[in-house]
């Protein structure tokens, strides 16, 4: 890992942290100090990426102030499409040898990022994080949640996934050219985006690494249980249909949301980007 002083101009840093966040001015101050800390007292070079989904609160405000004295932090605001949508854009944005995915309430303690990456993890193309198996623990879920987790999560594993455990997990690490690469196709917005990533990864030949960590279940987490269960049933079953279509095999063979554009103009597509 190359350290904060041993950076020379125009070096890209080694790890781009993706936060996607929608209405999230309550939890970000807590998430965003403590990822401060951690790559203060860390021998890697980062920047911290939050991508507003069109909060209706005061998310951006918070992200600007907090900016103002870290350089390394910046904003982009899109509409509100959803999750898939603010990773999508973070992924296309991103500048780090690694994009990290990160959730918003930092349910997974900031340290265990070293697991998903060199040295403890060489060579690493796709490393996402499981709550399920050895070595992972899960604090406070209720076991309804759970339970309803681990039913859509058979599904994923007998639609698209086989032998992925835990495919919705928020803590993913991508080597960036690839997350640009499977970002350029994804066309899913909602909930369902991860089982879309994955799946490309796989048909495209990358293997995928599950990372036991540990989780603690969020309250006020904004799956509802029921609808988006449903919902994203509805999109694991668009994967496989635009899969038949063709969609994943070339950068512009279908979908409606494809941009026939450059990398890195697909990074600014429909969204703002501001630096305090």
């Amino acid at each position: 890992m190359t350290a904060p002083n041993e950076t020379t101009a125009g070096d890209p840093p080694f790890l781009t942290l993706i936060l996607p966040a929608y209405n999230e001015s309550r939890r970000l101050p807590r998430s965003l100090a403590a990822i401060r800390e951690y790559l203060k007292r860390g021998d890697l070079t980062a920047d911290v990426l939050v991508v507003d989904d069109g909060s209706e609160d005061e998310t951006s405000d918070v992200v600007k102030a907090a900016a103002r004295a870290w350089p390394a932090l910046r904003l982009l605001r899109t509409a509100h499409r959803g999750k898939g949508h603010a990773v999508r854009t973070g992924l296309l944005a991103a500048d780090g040898v690694y994009s990290f995915i990160c959730d918003a309430d930092l349910s997974m303690p900031i340290e265990q990022i070293a697991r998903f990456l060199p040295p403890e993890r060489a060579d690493v193309r796709i490393a996402i994080g499981t709550r399920e198996g050895p070595g992972a623990r899960r604090f406070g879920e209720p076991w309804r949640r759970h339970l309803m987790g681990r039913v859509f999560n058979t599904l994923v594993r007998a639609l698209a996934l086989p032998g992925i455990q835990d495919s919705q997990c928020g803590f993913k690490c991508l080597r960036t050219d690839i997350g640009r690469e499977l970002a350029a196709v994804q066309t899913i917005d909602g909930w369902g985006f991860d089982v879309e990533l994955l799946y490309v990864a796989r048909r495209r030949g990358y293997r995928i690494e599950e990372v036991p960590i540990d989780w603690r279940y969020e309250p006020s987490s904004r799956i509802s249980p029921l609808r988006d269960s449903w919902r994203m049933t509805r999109e694991v079953l668009a994967v496989r249909r635009n899969a038949r279509q063709g969609c994943y095999d070339g950068a512009n063979t279908c979908g409606e949301r494809r941009e026939a554009m450059p990398a890195s103009a697909r990074a600014a597509a429909g969204a703002s980007a501001e630096r305090a």
